[in-house]
């Protein structure tokens, strides 16, 4: 009997505060399962990565957890910018994480063609896992 390497997901983290950076690692790694956890403290950052990824043919993100406050370029202009991406990046699952999101940015972010969904900080283990069963059971 042959069985199938299954390539453990690959998560980005994007948030200026390292606080909340350890948070979501932590539960990540809560889960017990070997993700590859990426974490980013800029979104220009994150975005070069990016764009250096689909030039080199490397691992793309499965899911990004994006932080919309943040200085230079906030989160809803990485998003304008991931928008601009070819197509195999829409592969990728964006869920924002926020600490101060008002209901007219909720609004916002579930209109959004590239956000699958949205949760406060700190996000809990529960809805990681949620998140990630759902992306791995899609594979």
């Amino acid at each position: 009997m042959e069985f199938e390497e299954v390539t453990p997901l690959t998560i980005w983290i994007i948030d200026d505060d390292l606080v909340s950076l350890f948070a979501a690692r932590y539960g990540i790694e809560q889960l017990g399962k070997p993700y590859i956890v990426v974490d980013f403290d800029s979104a220009e950052i994150a975005l070069k990565v990016l764009s250096d990824s689909l030039e080199g043919s490397t691992n793309l993100p499965d899911i990004i957890l994006l932080d919309l406050v943040m200085p230079k370029m906030d989160g809803w202009e990485f998003l304008q910018k991931l928008e601009e991406m070819p197509e195999h990046v829409k592969t990728t699952d964006v869920y924002i994480l926020s600490a101060f999101l008002s209901t007219k940015e909720r609004q916002r972010a579930s209109h959004h063609p590239e956000v699958k969904g949205y949760f406060d900080k700190p996000i809990s283990k529960r809805a990681l896992g949620r998140i990630f069963g759902e992306k791995e059971e899609a594979r």
